[in-house]
């Protein structure tokens, strides 16, 4: 008895990047003292306001099924926002709410993709993004950027995989590297997509995680909100990692089916979750307190990278990390984070774990209180500057 050929193949057969990760996990649970730099995971827990929201909902009963495409006070809420935000536009018939941005990068392939369609996304790329793309049914194409354009995709590299593809899956602000796209490189994109009829889907969790620029939704440019599915979530933004709330907006027709795929998969998202995602969406001032501990230690990093010459830092415009580029040392990323994690218990994640495009670096994630994220990076510049001395 064998399982389906698309459970088996999600990995190529191979690696799904995290191996650093369990391996931290591993020493930590052994009781080893491991400074974690990997996940996304912030180091403040969610906002009592909201948790108390939460527990209001569900002591007051809101624990049964829930409306499968969202409360309409929540889809409400997405919807203004995401026309504030883009200029576009919406209303809940353009909303569904799903169960964390993740499930919402699935439904999105499921209803763009057909088995066997060409779907494209960018390299470096958030570790599950071919994975998901091959859970659909389709084929992850892998379009590189380059650490010497600051990770900004080139249109003219994407039109050369776009022939007989049917979407491209973008994020900005980037996880991994902490590229925000600027608007000239969208509408780059926004041209090859026009010219191959291809649909753009558009992982904005990061869109209240800004340090340099602006956040430009493809949605917002001309003709694009017609073949744009922005997938959200409150997750990084008010640090609701667990709670598992997120959203795509969209073209009506596309978001009807969608719910049609949400009535036979998650069967929406528990009612009490919606309502503390109501209330806080109604707190601007929560997510800026969860934004400003990434934009200090993102100075402080910047601070700390430039009294040195072993690491390089990738512009870091946006989101809750850095990259580095250790590619000084010799060491490809993988070999660097290893090292780094049996000599001085630090765990970052090598660059390796988000595409062939990030060999060389390492990601670290600004998820540890300013004094030991500043002891961390020290760390790491003086660990680089020994190996570098070596490989000379």
């Amino acid at each position: 008895m064998e399982l389906s050929r698309r459970i088996r193949t999600l990995n190529e057969g191979g690696s799904d990047g995290w191996e650093l990760f369990y391996r931290a996990r591993a020493l930590k649970a052994a009781g080893q003292p491991v400074t974690e730099l990997t996940v996304g995971e912030h180091d403040v827990p969610t906002h009592p306001e909201i948790l108390a929201a939460m527990q209001s909902a569900a002591a007051a009963g809101h624990t049964g099924y829930a409306m499968v495409p969202g409360v309409d006070a929540l889809r409400d809420a997405v919807a203004e926002r995401v026309a504030a935000r883009t200029g576009v536009p919406t209303g809940r018939e353009n909303v569904l709410i799903t169960p964390g941005g993740q499930a919402g990068l699935f439904a999105a392939h499921m209803a763009l993709c057909d088995p066997g369609d060409r779907a494209l996304y960018l390299d470096p790329y958030y570790a599950t993004y071919p994975g998901t793309i091959r859970a659909a049914g389709a084929e992850a194409v892998r379009v590189e950027t380059r650490a010497e354009d600051g990770f900004q995709p080139q249109a003219e590299a994407v039109a050369e995989k776009a022939a007989g593809a049917r979407s491209i899956l973008v994020n900005t602000p980037n996880n991994p590297t902490g590229a925000v796209y600027r608007r000239e490189t969208l509408e780059g994109l926004a041209r090859v997509a026009e010219a191959h009829d291809l649909w753009v889907v558009s992982d904005e969790v990061y869109d209240t995680q800004v340090w340099e620029g602006a956040h430009v939704s493809p949605c917002a440019l001309p003709g694009m909100a017609a073949r744009t599915l922005v997938v959200g979530s409150m997750s990084k933004s008010h640090a609701m990692t667990g709670s598992r709330l997120g959203w795509i907006v969209g073209p009506e027709e596309a978001v009807a089916r969608l719910i049609d795929l949400a009535t036979v998969t998650t069967y929406g998202v528990p009612g009490y979750i919606q309502d503390a995602g109501i209330f806080a969406l109604s707190r601007p001032d929560l997510e800026e307190a969860v934004a400003a501990p990434f934009r200090r230690r993102r100075a402080l990093a910047r601070d700390i990278l430039a009294r040195q010459q072993a690491v390089g830092l990738v512009p870091a415009e946006g989101a809750m990390y850095v990259m580095l580029d250790i590619r000084r040392t010799g060491l490809s990323g993988i070999a660097f984070a290893d090292g780094l994690l049996d000599a001085h218990r630090i765990a970052v994640m090598p660059g390796e774990s988000f595409g062939r495009a990030a060999a060389g670096h390492v990601r670290v994630a600004m998820t540890v209180p300013d004094d030991a994220f500043t002891e961390a990076l020290e760390t790491i510049c003086a660990f680089a500057a020994a190996r570098a001395a070596e490989a000379v």
